[in-house]
């Protein structure tokens, strides 16, 4: 499956990421576009997360001293010149030749961590040798042991973090993905576990990602096994896919350093909270007790300030930076973080804060979603 990685002509730079979004659309074929893009179930999940952070409004404060703006931050113990992470997000070579050793140059470019995924289809030794902050993303796999040896790979390769993903017993039942008989294309693999045939041979009905998936992931990822990885690896954990205080209480009392407030994008279970609903809740529970992160829908500079004003010390951003990818490779993943620097320090002034802590002290209340205008006519990447 060859994909066009240049960008289609239009009428100047991407000056946001709805822009980055139509310029991969145009170039990528429907059904990787459709693996990328799509939610489990009827999508409603999916939608409301971006619902969700449009009914959130906030008080900016003024006459404040912004003259001079920082977008710094720490996020799971290192610096980050922005409070955001790039998202685990598998199979980069999808889109682009180089994969994840061209997002991994953009983030480190940009001075913000990476976060290698299971399903990376670049070995975790090779992008964490680009240099920057890099965290390794685990997926719980059938033999426990087979995932120890993931953490000890990413430590090796001088991964700082471990993000254990807990919301995928096994793929939510993606709609788009079981209509297109979706499969991995030959020269798309798993670098660091064996998929063999089932990732790319579709079964009769359905995904063939998900079926490797369901192959290869354990449903028996229990606390027992939170503790086990705790004990395995002195490196920063955090929990990805916590959406309840209770889990985020005990995720705090099992040793986790972070907890990210995530749906999986709408990716698992349809009908589940938005993310940014759950996540003033978890961040009153655990009231500091380890650090909060937010995922699922982030799409501007003032969505990354909703959710600092709601407690969370960062966010992951996931889509948008392949959208980049896919658009224009490794030039068009640094727009995206780019174009996300701009926004925050744009937002962060605006609101009267000269810093990421100031936000923290923000106001915000709840009105109904705006209706979505139809988007200005964008250019190239």
């Amino acid at each position: 499956m060859e994909v066009n990685a240049d960008p289609p002509p239009g009428a100047g730079p991407a000056l946001c990421l709805a822009d980055v979004e139509r310029a991969a659309a145009a170039v990528l074929p429907r059904e990787v576009w459709d693996f990328i893009a799509g939610g489990s179930g009827s999508e409603t999940t999916l939608d409301a997360n971006r619902a969700a952070l449009d009914r959130l409004f906030l008080l900016p404060r003024v006459l404040r001293d912004v003259s001079r703006v920082s977008t710094r931050a720490r996020l799971l113990g290192g610096p980050a010149a922005l409070p955001l992470a790039v998202a685990p997000i598998a199979y980069h070579r999808l889109v682009h030749p180089e994969g994840e050793l061209a997002t991994a140059r953009a983030a480190k470019a940009a001075g913000v961590p990476f976060t290698v995924s299971t399903l990376s289809s670049v070995p975790v030794e090779e992008i964490a040798a680009v240099g920057g902050t890099v965290w390794f993303q685990l997926y719980w796999l059938r033999e426990p042991d087979r995932a120890l040896e993931l953490v000890r790979r990413a430590e090796d390769a001088g991964c700082s973090a471990i993000v254990l993903t807990v919301d995928v017993p096994w793929m939510g039942r993606r709609l788009r993905d079981v209509r297109n008989r979706f499969g991995l294309p030959g020269h798309v693999r798993s670098a660091n576990i064996d998929t063999g045939p089932a990732a790319h041979e579709p079964p009769a009905r359905g995904s063939a990602v998900a079926a490797h998936t369901r192959q290869a992931f354990s449903s028996a990822l229990t606390w027992s096994s939170v503790a086990a990885l705790r004990a395995r690896t002195r490196l920063p954990l955090a929990l990805k896919g916590v959406l309840t205080p209770q889990d985020a209480l005990r995720a705090a009392e099992t040793g986790v350093d972070a907890v990210v407030v995530s749906n999986h994008g709408g990716r698992q279970l349809d009908g589940a909270i938005p993310s940014a609903d759950a996540l003033p809740e978890v961040v009153r529970a655990l009231d500091g007790r380890c650090e909060v992160l937010l995922d699922s829908g982030i799409r501007s500079g003032v969505d990354v300030l909703r959710a600092l004003a709601l407690g969370a010390s960062g966010v992951l951003v996931g889509r948008p930076v392949l959208w980049g990818l896919a658009a224009a490779g490794e030039s068009g993943a640094a727009r995206v973080l780019e174009l996300l620097a701009e926004e925050i320090e744009d937002a962060l002034g605006l609101a009267g804060c000269d810093g990421v802590t100031a936000a923290a002290r923000l106001r915000t209340v709840r009105g109904d979603a705006p209706a979505r205008r139809a988007p200005v006519a964008g250019g190239a990447v």
